[in-house]
């Protein structure tokens, strides 16, 4: 081989080594380009759940000692009343940074929940269950206890929406039986 063809050799040699550390750095970014950047984008969603999760824990946990199963409907009133105010603050909460929250109680989500987990018959150790305007109580020793309520949640920001239907417990609820 000639002197020129080493040189070329020698030079093709160093271009490709120091060409190396730069593929491996773009590979090592994971560079995609239809990936969201998640510092841009922020689906409050979740937190909105969360909150609403606290607030029903709080909201319910006077129930059983204040209402009698015959009460149940001012019971189911006051746990609403109770979240009004977390429920709005919600609603309104991101709107000057262009995020919609809608939060509605779900009535048929509370019903089929009631079905699912509310047992019928005589071998059930509580009274029965009902399910009223988003609500799920049972009587359990003359009282009205709060098992759960229903919400569909949704999130409109000017990337996205997001609907959830979430049925919430209560912290510590025992299973209906």
């Amino acid at each position: 081989m000639s002197e020129r063809g080493q040189l070329v050799l020698v030079a093709a040699t160093l271009v490709a080594v120091a060409l190396a550390p730069i593929v491996l750095a773009y590979l090592q970014l994971g560079y995609h380009d239809d990936v969201r950047a998640t510092a841009d984008y922020d689906d409050p969603t979740a937190e909105t759940v969360r909150v609403v999760e606290r607030a029903t824990a709080t909201a319910s946990s006077d129930v059983p000692g204040d209402y009698p199963w015959p009460g149940r409907n001012a019971a189911v009133m006051a746990v609403r009343g109770d979240l009004r105010p977390t429920l709005d603050r919600l609603r309104e909460a991101r709107v000057s940074e262009g995020t919609v929250t809608s939060i509605t109680y779900n009535a048929s989500a509370a019903t089929a929940w009631r079905d699912a987990n509310c047992p019928d018959g005589p071998n059930r150790q509580f009274g029965p269950c009902v399910a009223d305007r988003g609500v799920v109580v049972q009587e359990r020793t003359g009282r009205t206890h709060v098992l759960g309520i229903a919400f569909d949640v949704t999130t409109t920001t000017d990337r996205s929406e997001t609907a959830v239907t979430v049925v919430v417990r209560p912290v510590g609820r025992q299973t209906p039986v």
